[in-house]
């Protein structure tokens, strides 16, 4: 018997409801062999012999697998379903649960129990529409949240429908992720009620406002560890954190669990003890409902109880549908992201892929394009459309400066503004939530941590005006063009050797096709059509015209990208 590489399991992101009684079904199988792909089903109740053929959508290859989609309808929502694989020769196998067979029986049949509809369907009204920004409040316009307030034109004026601060609550350090009080705005920041003109100013500009928790650790000033470093053993909240021995020590090292390794200032909390878990519960409520806060982005997430994520996620969207729930997670953030727990992630792997070949040039557009879809793979619809989308952030070094430091060649310094632009111009066009690190729109420079969180730069002489226009530009084609928004994303073609690559944003029949050039050469490339309704295509960015008829004759410049409409 034939014996191909196929995977899928009965459940996300293999199989994961898209709407009311529609199901996609994503089954992964061996690159190189040229198979094509069909789905069989029907309810789980019907005779076996009732079910109908599909044929399913190969969305591109991820290496050594390809992807295959395909979406059924169940007007029961119970599903059963098996795949038949076939090569250009004719040879095919049958693919169930049980495995591969040459006997459709034998293979046996998917089962897909009853089509809950998940809570990931359910995200904020508002969040396919988002181009986020995300602000370090200290470094920002004075570093008060008056001075933030007074920017929010500026936030508008670039287009920007969602901002998101690092943490503003009481802590003695410049970063503010050593909470000392997590019903305190920090005096160095202003009060509750800037906090609250700031939120109000904000939706009066069309721009929704997200805060920081960190509820992984507190800072060592925190109440409840200040009480167990003063009574030892006998405080009653010596089970809020996960401490080792009594007494309590914090030098050399401390005896006590902490966030990374031994930051004594930094006491992880026992997020599995009921005590904590409803005092930070409250705190999360209190904002939203003090201050009308539109979301949670949430530190070290892959590090507290999954138990914990799951009443939050259940109690805040309950009370407010309309909260955005953001996971900190710096890897793969599939599990965390099945509907349970959070919409979304700041999704830092496609931001490696991203550096790797924009900024570093190390990969090509095969390998990018590869990774690019094994991430979309990993997680389902609704997730992969509430992901910030990030190129840098607090924790990372400034994609500029990343730029400069990589690239092919001797004046890879001179190009590195450009590729920076074509890499803006991929996170625009791309699904999910692009979010812009502030500066990053006029050019700031820096290294990791404490330098990518200089002041911002705002005398205009020192600005990359250029470059914030591109921005302002992007982001406006984003927000006239849905399909740039809501549309599936599609791999177009790859071309190792010029190091050009194309995609295509698709909703139906709108259709827009992508061009990016990563390389200092102009071309002229011969590109299969991606449209049939189109006599002529427009470049968008420059207004150059296209037949869209026979061949499709394109000229891209050197370091140029196209949005052909």
């Amino acid at each position: 018997m034939i014996r191909w590489f196929l995977y899928h399991t009965a459940e996300d992101p293999f199989a994961f409801p898209v709407g009311s009684g529609t199901l996609k079904l994503r089954l992964f199988v061996q690159n190189g062999q040229q198979l094509s792909c069909t789905v069989i089903h029907s309810d789980r109740y019907d005779s076996p012999g009732n079910e109908i053929p599909l044929p399913m959508e190969r969305i591109g290859s991820a290496g050594a697998y390809e992807i295959h989609e395909a979406v059924i309808q169940s007007e029961t929502g119970k599903c059963r379903y098996l795949f038949h694989v076939e090569n250009p020769a004719g040879e095919y196998v049958w693919y169930g649960e049980r495995g591969l067979s040459e006997n459709r029986e034998h293979a046996g049949s998917f089962q897909y129990a009853y089509m809950h509809r998940p809570e990931a369907v359910k995200l904020p009204s508002w969040s396919s529409d988002a181009v986020v920004y995300q602000i370090f409040p200290s470094s920002y316009n004075g570093g008060t949240l008056k001075g933030i307030t007074e920017k929010i034109p500026y936030l508008h004026q670039l287009g920007i429908t969602a901002m998101y601060m690092t943490p503003i609550f009481d802590s003695p350090s410049a970063h503010k992720y050593n909470t000392s009080d997590y019903y305190k705005v920090d005096p160095a920041f202003g009060s509750t009620e800037d906090l609250k003109a700031l939120v109000d100013e904000a939706h009066r500009h069309g721009i929704r406002v997200l805060l920081d928790a960190v509820f992984n650790h507190s800072g060592d000033n925190f109440f409840a560890f200040k009480d167990v470093l003063e009574h030892g053993e006998n405080s009653r909240y010596k089970d809020w954190f996960v401490i080792h021995s009594f007494p309590v020590v914090q030098t050399p090292s401390p005896n006590y669990e902490t966030f990374a390794k031994a930051e004594a200032h930094m006491p992880k909390l026992n997020m599995d003890n009921s005590e904590v878990a409803d005092y930070m519960m409250e705190v999360s409520k209190h904002w939203v409902r003090e201050a009308g806060i539109d979301g949670w982005r949430l530190d070290v997430a892959n590090e507290v109880s999954p138990r914990f994520w799951t009443r939050f996620r259940r109690e805040l969207k309950a009370e407010f549908p309309e909260l955005l729930l953001i996971g900190e997670i710096m890897h793969d953030s599939g599990p965390w992201l099945r509907g349970d727990q959070f919409d979304g992630g700041m999704n830092y792997v496609l931001r490696d892929a991203v550096l790797e070949f924009f900024a570093e040039q190390y990969a090509g557009p095969v390998r990018f394009m590869e990774q690019v879809l094994h991430q979309e793979a990993l997680c389902n619809d609704q997730a992969n459309s509430a992901m910030f989308q990030l190129l840098g952030s607090h924790d990372t070094l400034r994609f500029l400066t990343a730029c400069k430091q990589g690239g092919r060649g001797w004046d890879h310094e001179n190009t590195a503004i450009q590729r920076m632009r074509l890499a803006v111009f991929f996170q625009m066009t791309y699904i999910g939530m692009p979010m812009i690190y502030y500066g990053d729109e006029v050019g700031m420079e820096g290294a990791t941590d404490p330098h990518c969180r200089m002041p911002m730069v705002w005398e205009e002489q020192e600005q990359n005006t250029a470059l914030h226009a591109w921005y302002t530009r992007l982001i406006s084609l984003r927000k006239q063009y849905e399909v740039l928004r809501k549309g599936a994303f599609r791999p177009w073609f790859t071309d190792e050797a010029r190091n050009v690559l194309g995609y295509i944003r698709c909703s139906g029949q709108d259709q827009m096709g992508l061009l990016i050039n990563n390389s200092p050469n102009r071309y002229q490339l011969e590109l299969s059509r991606f449209r049939s309704d189109a006599s002529v295509l427009t470049d968008l960015l420059t207004g150059a015209t296209f037949p869209g008829t026979g061949r499709l004759l394109v000229e891209i410049e050197p370091f140029g990208c196209l949005m052909l409409n």
